[in-house]
């Protein structure tokens, strides 16, 4: 397989990877026996969005498929539909059941009744006849159409009577011979089979690029009511076990009631702190920012998706700031009464123009450079940056254009009232509220402004603040908050995989995905299920890098759980997966299986959550060190799902070896007996029926009955005719040698490697623990006398030496965080840089950033208290608190500066910026608190949410006071002149 890179145009990557491989196929010598490379491309639209199981107590698996084949053709003709194929139906087929015995008896051998078949089942078109004028085409020869014809087919002569094909063999028209079995499952009582499993065949529907998922999906479904008892038998059932169409319709109206929740929430917010004239121009500006936003992300390509009403979601918080900044000073200077109402908008939006700005861009220079995040991860999460970018730009338009001109027009009767009541100048006006805050401060700020030891309090204040930032962070290293990529979404479904031991044979895997299906029949949540052994079922999104789609084995199955609605039951999916694991594990450990229990992963999908990978320069070596890692893993506590490339050491193959000289000897070739050992124990298609009504080709099998097929002692009786015309038995010129398993070899970017796969199924819940668990243990141990070398970030240079590089969720979870990482620093660059311009010092940017540490105080904690784990979101979370917080902070210093230059003292400055400010500050604080908590509940954005709220609460509150304290500590120190120069 090849894996083309994140970002690089699908058609580009594939015609460069054709030009590449068939430029070289001058290096492949002519008659090695390699076929023509086939590139087949896979992407996310062959995902199947909908699968229709269809099953009966009554019709047997080949009804089954027949009206799955006629569905097929139906449903393609649905709009928007690509792919409709069907999974786990047996394949039609004629089959010649051999009689070994009878075939010697005619003097016959398989080679002859093969090319008996074929000579008879040709047609040609032979020309023309010319006839008064008319041309008339001519056809030769009459093609096989039936089982009947092949049975009463002349293959031959005997005494001068004819030999037919059921002379020598039993003809069966119908199924061929099982190589997958498929089946329907569910819990009695719940309207499924009368047994609790029947036969099935499921039927499923990839869409085409762009399309709508819900639209198609329910067209299907208004079709399949269309088809009932026409094209659909009454006796057959067609369960839907998988709508993503649905599915997504149902997360996406969820999450539009959220939005507007949060909406609602942000506008009965500002209507108790300001007003309801306050309240209305407050929503009118989340409204009109809300759609000219949705129409840019529209306009830049994003679709209505999970991640793009998150964003939304989230942006409400951020969105309303600059509305909020703006009416809440044109309040203030409103209720201070020293002009009139339209002289007073102007002075007001002035006033905080600037610091809004800037502060504005501060928050965008936080959360943009997140749109750069590399891998999987950085189009999966790009909608939250962009979209609450261009938020941001937009609110700030409104704030400056569309929302003084709404508070003049609403707030006017309010201003008239004012003045015929004749409120006095300056702060004679203020309220109680105003004066309480100020009295508040006063007491909080005097003892670190104020006295001999101010200076001495305001050091102890820092010193507290950055040992609970140290305690904060602290919590991770002892495990308190767990460290993740992303928490399992509470998902409908899960999947178990099954790997019997190589060479289980079809009907054995079938059994044991049976015993595990009545486990999951009495799990309360499960409301269906499906066994697929030999075939995969329906791949999803996990599925296809995982590449189960080739999972066609006889020794591997699957099966996939459905599970009832997550409002209808009280348990997670994880939770599910996690409780019905032990079981199934059980009974796979009696067949010695492996058995991995497969959720959805909430982020990119990896081949398993731990992955070692085994390099070295001996290939034998490598496969019994990954045995040896395998051992490890399977001993080592909390791991679980354990498996390896390297096959069953203990399976056995047998080898039928021709004796060249013998078959020399007799006139017999080695095609003849491979031909007729083929036909033996796998079956020979001969040829294929000519049915205008079949999808699909069938063919005329010839192959030993079902008592016979697979012993050698039966295969060795077949004959085979020498040169002279004699009929050898096989016998006479093949002998059996048991032999072992040959391993299939893995390369990874050109370096032979094995692979051992598990999870981590401890309390901790995370992947990183046990896999660093097992670092530790394999860093103490020799594995077949060699050290093992182990890798983080990439794999060894060459093979020289045998080493382990480390992979699965951990090269995900390091990529992801590096580039995040890395994207909060530029973030803190920008808004530095940004400060600096508007400062004119290289300083003040500084104590202004100061607070971002301080969200750690909230963030961890917060996690520790939920019982969150950090994640991914959680840090898209902090990003947007570093810019939301410098907001504050300039709100403050901005004020500061004001009134230091309008001659007030420096200390009744700081105070009087932490009271003024101070219901701005805690508004837009509440605003987007409110905001995330409406995503608290999702598990795969919590961590968003948790970093949002208890970070914006602890570090809005501690702003209030560090900051004014450090920047009264700047401008003692550098004293106030400095300030005038800046300014």
């Amino acid at each position: 397989t090849a894996e083309f890179r994140v970002g690089v145009p699908r058609q580009e990557a594939i015609i460069r990877l054709y030009n590449k491989v068939y430029s070289n196929l001058d290096w492949v010598p002519p008659g090695l026996g390699v076929g023509q490379p086939i590139i087949k491309p896979m992407g996310i639209n062959d995902v199947p969005i909908m699968t229709l199981t269809l099953w009966s107590d009554h019709a047997n698996p080949v009804q089954l498929s027949e009206v799955a084949r006629t569905l097929e053709t139906t449903l393609k003709t649905v709009p928007g539909t690509r792919d409709v194929y069907t999974v786990g139906a047996p394949q039609r087929a004629v089959l010649v059941k051999l009689d070994p015995g009878k075939l010697a008896a005619y003097n016959l051998t398989v080679t002859d009744l093969g090319n008996a078949l074929k000579a008879a089942n040709v047609a040609t078109d032979a020309g023309d006849e010319y006839s008064r004028d008319t041309d008339y085409p001519v056809k030769a020869g009459t093609l096989l159409m039936d089982a009947n014809e092949v049975h009463n087919l002349v293959i031959g002569l005997a005494g001068g009577k004819p030999i037919h094909v059921s002379d020598v063999a039993e003809v069966v028209g119908g199924a061929n011979y099982p190589t997958s079995y498929a089946a329907y499952g569910t819990p009695v009582g719940m309207g499924g089979p009368a047994t609790g499993l029947a036969p099935a065949v499921t039927i499923a529907i990839a869409k085409k690029q762009g399309e709508n998922a819900i639209d198609i999906t329910d067209a299907i479904r208004a079709r399949l009511t269309q088809l009932r008892n026409i094209e659909i038998p009454a006796d057959v059932h067609v369960a839907v076990t998988r709508d993503y169409g649905r599915s997504a319709d149902a997360k996406a109206t969820e999450l539009m009631e959220h939005l507007l929740l949060a909406t609602v929430s942000v506008v009965l917010l500002m209507l108790l702190a300001l007003g309801w004239r306050e309240a209305i121009v407050v929503g009118v500006a989340v409204v009109i920012t809300l759609a000219i936003t949705l129409f840019a992300s529209w306009a830049i390509g994003f679709t209505i998706n999970r991640v793009s009403l998150f964003a939304l979601i989230f942006s409400i918080g951020i969105l309303v700031d600059d509305a909020i900044v703006v009416v809440e000073n044109i309040h203030r200077h409103m209720a201070m009464g020293n002009k009139k109402l339209g002289e007073a908008i102007p002075i007001a939006v002035d006033e905080v123009g600037g610091p809004t700005i800037l502060a504005t861009f501060t928050v965008i220079a936080a959360l943009l450079p997140m749109a750069f995040v590399g891998g999987l991860m950085g189009p999966y999460m790009r909608p939250i940056p962009i979209n609450a970018s261009v938020g941001m730009l937009i609110s700030l338009a409104v704030a400056f254009v569309v929302t003084p001109w709404m508070a003049y027009h609403l707030l006017k009767k309010l201003a008239q009232h004012h003045d015929e009541h004749g409120a006095g100048p300056g702060h004679a006006a203020e309220s109680k509220l105003d004066q309480k805050l100020y009295a508040l401060f006063d007491r909080v700020m005097s003892p670190f402004l104020l006295g001999e030891k101010a200076k001495r309090n305001r050091r102890r204040l820092f010193a507290v603040i950055g040992l609970l930032v140290l305690m904060s962070v602290s919590l991770v290293g002892i495990k308190a908050v767990i460290l993740k990529m992303l928490p399992f979404d509470n998902k409908s479904e899960f999947q178990v995989v099954l790997n019997m031991p190589e060479g289980s044979t079809l009907e054995q895997t079938n059994r044991v995905l049976t015993d595990m299906g009545q486990v999951l029949a009495r799990v309360p949540e499960v409301i269906n299920y499906q066994l697929y052994a030999g075939t995969p079922a329906p791949i999803d999104f996990n599925g296809l890098v995982r590449q189960y789609f080739m999972r066609t084995m006889p020794y591997q199955g699957m099966i996939q759980v459905n599970l009832e609605g997550k409002d209808q039951r009280s348990r997670q999916s994880h939770q599910i997966a996690r409780a019905v694991r032990p079981r199934l594990a059980a009974i796979a450990a009696r067949f010695h299986a492996h058995l991995q229990v497969v959720e959805i992963p909430p982020g990119p999908p990896a081949m398993a959550p731990i992955v070692a990978e085994i390099y070295g320069p001996s290939y034998a070596v490598q496969k019994k060190i990954a045995l040896d890692v395998e051992h490890l893993f399977s001993h080592t506590r909390n791991i679980v799902d354990v498996n390896s490339t390297v096959e069953n050491p203990k399976a056995q193959r047998k080898l039928l070896v021709i004796d060249r000289t013998r078959a020399a000897t007799l006139g017999v070739s080695q095609q003849q007996i491979v031909d007729a050992i083929a036909a033996g124990l796998g079956g020979v298609d001969a040829t294929y029926l000519q049915d205008g009504n079949a999808k699909h080709a069938i063919p005329v099998v010839l192959r030993l009955p079902q008592s016979d097929l697979g012993a050698l002692d039966s295969v060795l009786t077949l004959r085979v005719r020498s040169q002279g015309g004699q009929l050898i038995p096989l016998s006479e010129v093949v002998h059996v040698k048991t032999t072992s398993w040959s391993d299939a070899i893995y390369h990874q970017d050109l370096l032979p490697v094995t692979y051992v796969t598990g999870d981590d199924a401890g309390h901790v819940d995370s992947a990183l623990y046990g896999m660093f668990k097992l670092v530790s243990e394999i860093s103490q141990r020799t594995f077949d006398g060699h050290h093992l070398s182990q890798h983080f970030i990439g794999p060894p240079r060459n093979g020289d030496s045998f080493s382990i590089k480390w992979g699965g969720e951990w090269t995900t979870t390091y990529e992801t965080f590096r580039d995040m990482g890395l994207a909060y620093s530029m973030g803190l660059v920008l808004i530095y840089l940004l400060v600096v311009g508007q400062f004119r010092s290289y300083l003040v940017p500084l104590v202004i950033m100061a607070p971002i540490p301080l969200t750690v105080i909230g963030v961890m904690p917060g996690h520790w208290l939920m019982h969150a784990q950090f994640t991914a979101t959680s840090m898209i979370g902090m990003i947007a608190l570093a810019g939301i917080i410098v907001r504050n902070s300039i709100l403050l210093v901005d004020f500061i500066n004001h009134a230091v230059l309008a001659g007030k003292p420096l200390e009744d400055a700081v105070i009087e910026a932490g009271a003024v400010r101070a219901k701005p500050i805690i508004l837009t604080a509440l605003a987007a608190m409110v905001g995330a908590f409406f995503i608290l509940g999702d598990p795969i954005f919590q961590g968003l949410a948790v970093s949002m709220v208890f970070g914006i609460l602890v570090s809005t509150l501690l702003t209030l006071v560090v900051i004014p304290l450090l920047y009264f500590g700047y401008l003692k120190r550098f004293g106030v002149a400095a300030l005038q120069h800046e300014a």
